[in-house]
């Protein structure tokens, strides 16, 4: 299932990362491990934010997605299911029958 992860980093501890020089290492290598659909960063709540677009086939690597996020950085995260187009235009026909049912 294609999931979208939201990591925050605390300001402390993303200043802290950046000054040990260890923020932009960290990075690479939890993404080299997850092997990401797509990646970006921003910001966001005046956090150093990550917006990462993974396929998890199975609920038991949650841990090892998350786990990296918080050792490293302390880290917020939040795991959210997501669809592309492809998915959405295989939902069509529950999503008609849904409106047919409760419309």
């Amino acid at each position: 299932m294609r999931m979208l992860l939201k990591a925050s980093i605390p300001v402390e501890a993303g200043n802290a990362a950046a000054k040990s020089g260890t923020l932009g290492n960290n990075i690479e290598s939890i993404l080299a491990e997850q092997k990401p659909e797509a990646a970006y960063f921003t910001l966001d709540n005046g956090m150093r934010t990550g917006f990462i677009f993974l396929d998890i086939q199975d609920a038991s690597q949650i841990p090892a997605i998350l786990e990296p996020w918080f050792l490293a950085f302390n880290a917020s995260v939040e795991l959210t299911p997501v669809m592309n187009g492809e998915d959405l235009g295989k939902a069509g026909p529950s999503i008609g029958a849904a409106v047919e049912k409760y419309g």
